[in-house]
């Protein structure tokens, strides 16, 4: 996307999604039943896989993740007292550092505050996730990234024992990654019986957007340079493009938890992969037989087989057309790359929800909303957002080769027109932001899409560090 272009969005701004419905059991969620999800677990020992990998987005410091604890800094506020009160509950406490806090008082949160954020104490104001102690056991304290580990060699083994992990990450925390990396590798391979690939990967500073001012000018650093930002998780489509590998998991750093709670993690990680190669599976077939049928056949196969399937699977509603152009569209429509998505029961949470969108060429599909995609001033649009009963925990299996195994080129299957643009500051000064289409939301709009529902218990994210003291990390 050119800066011209990004700065026609923010005089602009973009499209709002046309949402036909929220997507809900019955009509666009999945729900399984055991049964089920041991056929789609079968499956996936089954089927032909052209590689496995577990793409972790991890880029990023844990700035937010501590908002509220820079916020008690010097004036300590409830989140630093309840911090203090519970120190000792943390995988990162360390006795020389910390001490025993008797009490909350204003010396002692203060003290906890300035020990977990600055150096030369932990300093985990300024580090990514991914390297944070995260939970304690009773051998051993491990990060994000190695409990990550732990998980992919639970359900990303590969036939030969390796297990591949790409992580995104920003290039001035590559050294904490690879340092956080080596002091689990050797321990875990030795413990699991793997061998762990893992490649860190950047994103590119080509992908980044222009800033702009309130009046949407393009804002001026204090030096005299336009400000370019990182255009968000978006981005990372470019990444995941460079995976060599067919089939791919996809889970956010710091969306883990202690391993007592792996065996409903791993299970429910290949109920999606089985019902992600059953679903590519079925469109290979499809793609197959239009290659074979004469052009009678083809017409009355997409009538009879393809357009049910894609009503009934994939909420993908083809408009009126002529015969002739029927084929030729609902070809399209198949030959795609393929997401699965968990889905968890709406309990207040903050992401993405799902829902059924018109497209602009008339049909219908599954898409992932973000709010601010939302135009808050149709009742309509507002009616669907607040019946919507599951959203996205950022849990999906990718499918990334076409039906005769070649690699699809994924940028081709973004829609521009679902970015977003947030308000930000920089040098203390207020500015606009352009989000190119996220990852898991405009990034992928043009895959063929499944929602399925998980258990609650699978989503144990760490959005703040107090978040830390709940079940799934203690």
């Amino acid at each position: 996307m050119t800066t011209d272009q990004q700065l026609k969005y923010f005089r602009e701004g973009f499209p709002w999604m046309k949402i036909d419905a929220p997507a809900t059991p019955g009509r666009g969620i999945n729900v399984l039943t055991p049964a089920q999800e041991d056929e789609c677990i079968e499956y996936l020992g089954k089927a032909s896989v052209d590689g496995k990998v577990k793409f972790v987005p991890a880029s990023g410091a844990a700035s937010r993740m501590f908002k509220d604890i820079f916020g008690g800094l010097e004036q300590p506020n409830d989140a630093v007292r309840r911090l203090t009160e519970n120190i000792e509950k943390f995988a990162f406490y360390d006795e020389d550092l910390f001490g025993h806090p008797s009490a909350a008082s204003d010396a002692d949160c203060t003290h906890t505050a300035a020990v977990l954020l600055k150096e030369p104490g932990l300093g985990y104001g300024s580090k990514p996730k991914g390297v944070l102690k995260f939970h304690r056991y009773a051998e051993e304290v491990r990060t994000a990234l190695a409990e990550h580990l732990v998980e992919g060699q639970e359900y990303m083994r590969n036939a030969d024992g390796s297990v591949n992990l790409t992580v995104t990450i920003s290039p001035e925390h590559q050294e904490l990654f690879e340092a956080a990396l080596a002091e689990v590798k050797e321990k875990f391979e030795k413990r699991y019986g793997v061998k762990y690939n893992i490649r860190f990967t950047y994103q590119s500073k080509e992908t980044d957007t222009i800033a702009v001012t309130p009046d949407n000018e393009p804002f001026l650093c204090d030096d005299g340079t336009v400000l370019y930002r990182p255009a968000g998780h978006g981005a990372l489509i470019y990444n995941l493009n460079e995976v060599e590998e067919e089939l791919v998991s996809v889970k956010n750093i710091d969306n883990v938890a202690v391993e007592k709670y792996l065996p409903v993690t791993a299970r429910y990680k290949k109920v999606l992969m089985g019902s992600a190669l059953k679903l590519r599976d079925r469109i290979f077939g499809f793609l197959k037989a239009l290659d074979k049928a004469s052009a009678e056949e083809a017409l009355r196969l997409v009538k009879k087989e393809i357009l049910p399937f894609l009503r009934d699977e994939l909420c993908v509603e083809i408009p009126e057309m002529p015969d002739g152009k029927l084929v030729e569209f609902v070809r399209g429509k198949l030959d795609r790359p393929v997401r699965v998505c968990g889905m968890v029961k709406n309990l207040g949470e903050p992401g993405g929800g799902p829902f059924v969108i018109r497209e602009a060429d008339g049909s219908t599909s599954l898409q992932i909303l973000e709010s601010v995609q939302i135009d808050k001033g149709n009742p309509q649009a507002v009616a669907a957002l607040n019946s919507a009963t599951h959203f996205n925990p950022v849990d999906l299996v990718c499918c990334l080769k076409d039906y005769k195994g070649r690699k699809f080129n994924l940028p081709e299957y973004v829609d521009p027109d679902a970015g977003f643009i947030s308000s930000k500051s920089f040098q203390g000064r207020e500015l606009r932001a352009l989000e190119l289409p996220g990852l898991w939301n405009g990034s992928m709009s043009r895959w063929n899409t499944m929602f399925v529902e998980v258990p609650v218990e699978t989503f144990n994210p760490v959005k703040v560090v107090l978040d830390l003291l709940r079940p799934a990390h203690q």
